[in-house]
């Protein structure tokens, strides 16, 4: 399926906009990669659709403009509103268009390319880059504001070429037929092939081989091959097998059997076939995101409809327990006096569970587990039985306390599955405007990361080489160095900078450290690190003894430090735009959008696409397609922890 322009339809667009020449250029709008400018000559108005690296074409199918305007759109908007189309050219029979616009004495150029990546670039008068919409650079030329324009390597022009080109091209392949016509003539695989099947020359047959006549004959295809774009006689069409395959602006032989819909112009094929995909395509993406936001809606409601039968169970159990310590009084009562006698007397725990009407005994707790005529109580032993049914009672009152929570999370969740429902998808391709993503480069961004709740920075290594080189050139004397004695574990350096570290951040410090050891992998929930000073360090090992890469020695006492795993990830979108990872107390006060995971059974491909769904569902229209850009799948699994994970859901 045809995805881009070719060189062969540049040419053949280009002939029809020349209907455009000394049309007025009244405004510009962006949506994405994709660049429209709004025309008028005489009494017709035109929408000329750019999109980088695929297409350009009138349409009639226009977005609406966006509510706000991206940088690139105003800017051609200050440089070309109001002036007109002074020519349209294709550049050298390659996939680029030049739009030379005259406004008063002012001379803009327009050019769009329309090969690999694409971009849409606004030159000056001496073909000085302006803007471009995407800045680049190649080996041979960079697009850049301020930058000299410069054209991409020449191509051979099919339609121009002489048969002293044509034989030395033939004669200095080493490739087939097929290939040097399209690579050599960059006229794109289709029209190679159909010159091989209009000269009966077998395709794989090598360039350099062909005799005269051969040779003769794909001289004269060639040129007439291509007349129907200088004649202007073009028979525009869709090919269509089950759906749309190809657009051309001519009828080729590989196509014969094929279904054809046929158009007035070219322009109206490419529209139909470029931009009615483009509608489908985000109508199917407005559906995906519909499905992803009923299924989460739906999972929450299971979970919420669980917790509301759980809590009213608990209510009724506590008390029913603190009832059953009144109705059963006495009994108990001489239970727990006789306990408190015993423990008086030094009696062990393990004896006292083998009292009468002692069921077990918890010794952390101080608690014992009575039977009271059917229903499990335990007893704080502390306590007598008035307190402890006060504080079955308190529970009670706790549970009925968040059962009233969960009633009302669970109406706003039912209404929201109603909105959702009754949500229309065809609306999704009314995109919102493209926001700038704002990145910046950080000496720390090839490192584990994250800034704690205090806004220290945290920086740790990815292994053993990263662990080496932030010690040895980053660590500085006012610092914090974190370790954790598992396998896997970063080295981790809170950057102080002589300050004092709040106990907020060494917490922050020691899960991030726990989270990103093998502990994770291990699908443990808790571990053990320890934080020293920089002068405790060393790469010095004892007398006799081998320190691998990425070890360090540790003189003088450790301080210790117990800790949870849990890593969350999240979208920063303040005065840079990026995927963050660390505590969820840490990323909580930075990031807009944030998913929680812990150690589970899905890899980190799937965890990430999932997690992608999520951001883009709970994204707002105008930060969706930012968060495509930043977070794909492939940027946010270096953020992963080890192992396997899943996303926790909070209750």
């Amino acid at each position: 399926m045809k995805e881009q322009m070719t060189s062969v339809d540049v040419a053949a667009v280009v002939a029809e906009l020349q209907r455009l020449i000394d049309a007025k250029l009244n405004k510009a709008y962006q949506h994405g990669d994709e660049i429209r400018l709004r025309l008028h000559s005489k009494s017709e108005r035109y929408d000329l659709v750019i999109e980088a690296g695929k297409r350009i074409h009138l349409t009639k199918y226009p977005r609406s403009g966006p509510k706000i305007a991206s940088s690139f759109s105003m800017l051609l908007r200050k440089h070309l509103t109001g002036g007109r189309v002074a020519a349209i050219e294709q550049y050298d029979f390659d996939r680029i268009v030049e739009i030379h616009i005259q406004r008063g004495d002012a001379k803009r150029v327009l050019v769009a390319e329309l090969f690999s990546k694409g971009n849409v670039v606004l030159l000056d008068e001496n073909r000085k880059i302006i803007l471009p919409l995407k800045s680049m650079s190649f080996r041979d030329r960079k697009i850049k504001r301020g930058e000299q324009y410069e054209y991409p390597p020449s191509q051979m022009n099919p339609m121009e070429i002489n048969k002293e080109e044509l034989r030395t091209l033939f004669d200095k392949s080493e490739k087939d037929v097929v290939r040097t016509l399209a690579s050599g003539l960059n006229m794109g695989g289709i029209y190679a092939e159909e010159v091989c099947t209009r000269t009966g020359i077998e395709k794989s047959v090598p360039a350099k081989s062909l005799d005269r006549k051969q040779f003769e004959s794909v001289y004269t295809t060639l040129h007439t091959l291509f007349e129907p774009i200088k004649s202007g006689a073009l028979k525009p069409h869709i090919v269509v097998a089950e759906e749309m395959v190809d657009v051309l602006p001519f009828e080729l032989r590989p196509y014969e059997t094929y279904e054809r819909r046929y158009f007035d112009t070219f322009n109206d094929a490419l529209d139909e076939f470029f931009s009615v995909k483009e509608i489908k395509k985000v109508e199917e993406e407005g559906r995906e995101i519909k499905e992803v936001q009923l299924d989460t809606i739906k999972r929450t409601l299971k979970q919420q409809e669980e917790a509301l039968q759980r809590f009213r169970q608990k209510e009724r159990e506590c008390i029913q327990k603190a009832e059953r310590l009144y109705a059963l009084y006495q009994r108990i009562d001489k239970v727990l006096r006789n306990i408190k006698e015993a423990r008086e007397k030094d009696v062990s725990w393990d004896q006292i569970a083998a009292m009468k009407g002692v069921l077990s005994v918890d010794p952390s707790k101080g608690e014992v587990v009575v039977d009271a005529n059917g229903i499990l109580i335990a007893l704080d032993v502390n306590l007598n039985i008035s307190q402890n049914a006060e504080r079955y009672y308190q529970r009670a009152k706790e549970y009925k306390k968040k059962l009233e929570g969960a009633q009302k999370a669970l109406e706003k969740s039912k209404k929201r599955l109603e909105e959702v429902e009754a949500l229309r998808v065809e609306v999704a391709y009314e995109k919102a405007p493209q926001r700038r993503v704002r990145q910046r480069k950080h000496w720390y961004d090839k490192f584990r990361w994250f800034f704690s709740s205090d806004g220290l920075l945290v920086v740790g290594g990815r292994d053993a080489d990263t662990n080496e080189e932030i010690v040895k050139k980053y660590m500085t004397s006012g610092d914090v160095f974190f370790h954790a004695d598992v396998h896997g574990a970063p080295v981790l350096i809170v950057k102080a900078e002589g300050k004092d570290v709040p106990e907020t951040t060494l917490k922050e410090t020691a899960q991030f450290a726990i989270s990103y050891s093998s502990i994770w992998k291990a699908r443990a929930y808790e571990g053990k690190c320890y934080w020293v000073r920089p002068e405790q360090v060393s790469k010095t090992p004892p007398s006799g003894e081998y320190l691998p890469k990425g070890s360090f020695v540790i003189r003088g006492r450790r301080n210790y430090m117990d800790a949870f795993v849990g890593i969350t990830i999240g979208i920063e979108i303040n005065d840079e735009t990026r995927v963050v990872s660390g505590p969820p107390s840490a990323i909580e006060k930075r990031a807009k959008y944030l998913v929680e995971i812990e150690p589970g059974d899905k890899t980190q491909n799937e965890v990430a696409k999932e997690m992608l769904k999520m951001f883009l569902l709970r994204a707002s229209a105008e930060d969706r397609r930012l968060i495509k850009q930043i977070a794909s799948p492939d940027k946010i699994m270096p953020f992963l922890p080890p192992g396997k994970s899943r996303m926790k859901v909070r209750s």
